[in-house]
């Protein structure tokens, strides 16, 4: 290897291998596979929402086409492949693929039948109302801002996120040598399970389970037994046997039908059917007539006619044990923590969260604050000017200069530079009387303000009630019913 001009330093190849594979490993795990803790979003995910800010396609402006949206994130943040972009973005709109997507979407998306999408040059996104809680604040000085990679321009290192974004929507991804894959929960449950760590911190991880039940798939379904769950509240690793939901309907004839509501999270409906009629036809699988799937807007509806001789309750027994109706959902509760990866338990998860949405809070609260009272010193230097209007007059009118004036009136009235200047700069119509009230009561009210803003910045505990009250606001206005069902204690495998 050499070294400046000339100079070569005899380097073992084993060592510079492995030095190598480990920064490019770190690099794909940091930069694009898993997800951070805080946010709960990967650098491309990231860069989208950020994006699209940008665009200004917020939920109430008219949507963009996606090519729009992709050329911005490229071209500014994320310097590589197009259809990687496109792809992250498709997936936060699919209410398939996430409890809660990020992105309204309009236009053909894909769909649970493995459907592409269509092109970025047809489709047309906004941001979904959602997403804003991801963005919330984000002008505030709550995050830090890092160059982008051409360091024209500066993007957020991780979004201010109100949402907690990983445990509400899940993760999946697979960098060098570690995987993750994250369940989504229910937005409500994870928003008491906070509640009722900021009550008390030392609550233990089985304790969640009265406020978190367990995952919750955007597609629903059946988790049999809460093993699996047990164990990765606790460790951060599990297994769950997740099941289609199906019942049985009487035809005529004396004939059952098999009716498929629900399938297990991130199974092909197609797929599925397919396989089914491969199983029928080799002969593998018996007493189905025909297939059909009768699935609308209403949702979900795949149906299993079967022969008048077949017994419902096998024919059902044999689809899980063979096909996708029954799948093994594996849990790794992989994600970034401090910039490292790590396997958190769900407590830990949670209490990263809070402990993040805690500097948030304190971030934005300095940030109003120092707001607040610049705003109030220059609404003091307004009230000294209003009580001594005539002399203020006097003086500017004597005053050869616009500067001049300035610091004449810094003299008499011992007003700071920044106050003098917005006296001169005060309009007329502030001379009336209703405006001078207006003045008055916006100064009282800034001193309120800063009363409220000086004890929270003193307090953690205040600190954490500002917390917990913007949590429970979160779950008023996006909370919503539990999709998947838990059905008993112990794990029952179709045999």
């Amino acid at each position: 290897m050499t070294e400046g001009k000339g100079k070569i330093i005899p380097v073992l190849i084993e060592e510079e291998m492995k030095s190598s594979y480990i920064d490019y490993s770190m690099s794909v795990i940091v930069a694009r596979a898993l997800h951070d803790v805080r946010d709960g979003l990967k650098p491309v995910h990231r860069r989208v929402l950020y994006g699209m800010l940008d665009l200004g396609v917020r939920p109430n402006s008219a949507y963009k086409k996606s090519a729009r949206i992709v050329g911005e994130v490229l071209g500014k943040y994320h310097p590589h492949g197009d259809s990687a972009v496109y792809d992250a973005m498709v997936r936060m709109v699919q209410d398939f693929s996430l409890r809660y997507p990020l992105v309204d979407g309009q236009g053909n998306f894909g769909s649970v039948d493995g459907d592409s999408p269509a092109a970025m040059r047809y489709t047309e996104a906004r941001l979904a109302p959602i997403a804003e809680e991801v963005l919330r604040d984000i002008d505030k000085d709550t995050v830090d801002f890092v160059p982008n990679f051409d360091e024209s321009l500066k993007e957020p290192s991780v979004m201010p996120s109100l949402l907690p974004t990983l445990m509400v929507n899940g993760a999946s991804g697979i960098a060098v040598g570690m995987a993750t894959n994250i369940p989504p929960h229910n937005l409500g449950e994870v928003v008491d399970a906070l509640v009722a760590l900021i009550g008390n911190p030392k609550l233990k991880p089985a304790s969640l389970r009265k406020y978190l039940q367990g995952p919750d798939f955007p597609t629903g379904g059946i988790i049999f037994g809460d093993e699996g769950i047990d164990e990765y509240f606790t460790s951060g690793r599990g297994k769950m046997t997740v099941r289609a939901k199906a019942h049985i309907e009487e035809m005529r004839g004396a004939r059952k039908r098999i009716v498929v509501t629900e399938i297990p999270y991130q199974v092909n409906k197609a797929t599925l059917q397919e396989k089914v009629a491969a199983l029928v036809r080799d002969k593998k699988l018996d007493g189905i007539s025909e297939i059909r799937d009768e699935s609308d807007r209403e949702g979900m509806r795949v149906v299993f006619e079967l022969r008048k001789d077949a017994s419902a309750e096998k024919v059902l027994k044999d689809l899980f044990k063979h096909t996708q109706m029954e799948v093994t959902f594996g849990v790794i509760m992989l994600s970034l923590v401090n910039g490292e990866p790590k396997i958190l338990s769900v407590k830990d998860t949670l209490m990263e969260f809070l402990n993040f949405r805690h500097v948030v809070v304190l971030r934005r609260t300095k940030f109003e604050l120092d707001k607040a009272e610049r705003r109030a010193h220059i609404l003091e230097g307004y009230i000294i000017a209003l009580d001594n209007i005539d002399e203020v007059i006097a003086i500017i009118k004597k005053s050869r200069t616009v500067d001049t004036a300035r610091v004449n009136l810094m003299k008499r009235f011992k007003l700071s530079q920044v106050q003098a200047q917005a006296i001169l700069d005060m309009r007329l119509q502030r001379l009336t009387g209703l405006e001078r009230k207006k003045i008055e009561q916006e100064y009282r009210e800034l001193l309120k303000l800063i009363e409220r803003l000086k004890a929270i910045l003193a307090n953690k505990a205040l600190r954490m009630q500002v917390v917990k009250e913007e949590l429970l606001q979160l779950k008023e206005k996006y909370g919503d019913a539990r999709r998947t069902q838990i059905v008993g204690k112990k794990a029952k495998k179709a045999s």
